[in-house]
């Protein structure tokens, strides 16, 4: 059975953050391998950069050493961490033993689970009165982005790509998936697109327009074939943009939506903001093939906003989720941003649905 870190997600990635965007592995837990100075010495020296975690209580009192070679001399940062404020001091030279030994400073007496610290450093921390613990953890500290960890990087990239390159449309009835971009106007549809694009073409390109426009920039409806840089292949999807979403008369007129899904309209259709396209109209395809159909949409939303859309917004979000339903389309939420929400680290990109902001996100939808 593994063992796991008492520490929640939130006061992991404050901690991983304030210490300089660090990747925490657990090399000592005192319930699991013992309240022994001597066991955790021998399990966690020389491990290079390391963190000690002591839960007393409604706080945490921690231990930060950048280096803890049992013979070396290192100051170490000794701090208090409560909800989500850090205070800290810097104290020592220590050798990474006396920690845990009697000092007049600060030590840690793991076997009868109490802590001393000296007055003047207890002012400091905004510390009072007797300590006793209840469980102590140490980390060893990495860099977030170590050689490793950029080949494990590159490796699930290329995997990404492959499969996407290789995927093949159930039953091969069309050659090409058509998905739709939907979302509220300014939620990042176009720069999206444009990302995809860059990507497989091996630089970057800027075909769909963007901006920040209230009225949105995308005003026509716009079908993308995926250039594969690598092989001169065309990518067996399409990207389809539309003017965004808004709670006015300006976003995309909802009656052009069932049009758009059953694949009625074509390629460079500019819309009208006050009605939907008309079967007599130069760009409406009478007789769509299966081909011309939406196969699947994805919800583009700002990851920094999605909760704060008006009441107007989500209704006209909830019609539309019951038109695809009619219409036996699959659909998803797809965040853009997700790199700017508090917390979230480069490290996290790499498994982002694992993220605890990422998952409230979307727990909505």
């Amino acid at each position: 059975m593994a063992v796991t870190t008492c520490l929640t997600w939130m006061q992991e990635k404050v901690l991983q953050n304030y210490f300089g965007e660090k990747q925490f592995s657990l090399l000592y837990k005192a319930s699991v391998h013992g309240f022994s100075s001597k066991g955790l010495l021998e399990r966690c020296s020389n491990q290079g950069p390391t963190i000690t975690v002591i839960y007393a209580g409604d706080y945490i009192v921690g231990v930060y050493a950048q280096n803890n070679d049992k013979e070396e001399y290192v100051f170490i940062t000794l701090f208090v961490f409560q909800e989500t404020e850090i205070s800290e001091c810097k104290i020592g030279p220590f050798q990474l033993p006396m920690v845990f030994q009697d000092n007049f400073e600060f030590y840690v007496n793991l076997e009868r689970k109490r802590m001393y610290i000296s007055p003047e450093t207890k002012e400091k921390l905004g510390l009072s009165g007797y300590i006793s613990f209840q469980e102590c953890e140490v980390f060893r500290c990495e860099d977030l982005l170590d050689k490793r960890r950029m080949e494990g990087v590159i490796e699930l990239k290329e995997k990404l790509l492959s499969a996407i390159r290789t995927y093949k449309p159930y039953g091969d009835l069309v050659h090409q998936t058509r998905i739709l971009l939907l979302g509220p106007i300014g939620a990042g549809k176009s720069s999206f697109l444009n990302s995809v694009k860059s990507i497989f073409r091996g630089h970057v390109t800027n075909q769909a327009l963007v901006g920040s426009y209230t009225c949105g920039t995308s005003d026509k409806y716009r079908t993308y074939f995926i250039n594969d840089g690598k092989n001169a292949d065309t990518l067996p999807f399409i990207l389809c943009d539309s003017l965004g979403l808004s709670e006015t008369e300006e976003g995309l007129c909802m009656g052009d939506i069932p049009y758009i899904l059953k694949g009625h309209i074509a390629d460079r259709y500019k819309f009208d903001c006050t009605k939907p396209i008309t079967p007599g109209h130069d760009n409406y395809i009478g007789s769509p093939l299966l081909k011309d159909r939406i196969h699947c949409v994805a919800f583009v939303f700002d990851a920094n906003s999605v909760e704060h859309l008006s009441k107007e917004m989500v209704s006209k979000i909830k019609r539309i989720q019951r038109e695809l339903i009619k219409c036996g389309v699959v659909h998803v939420v797809l965040l853009t941003h997700v790199d700017t929400l508090d917390m979230i680290m480069k490290g996290d990109l790499m498994d982002i649905y694992s993220c605890l902001p990422v998952k409230l996100k979307i727990s909505g939808f």
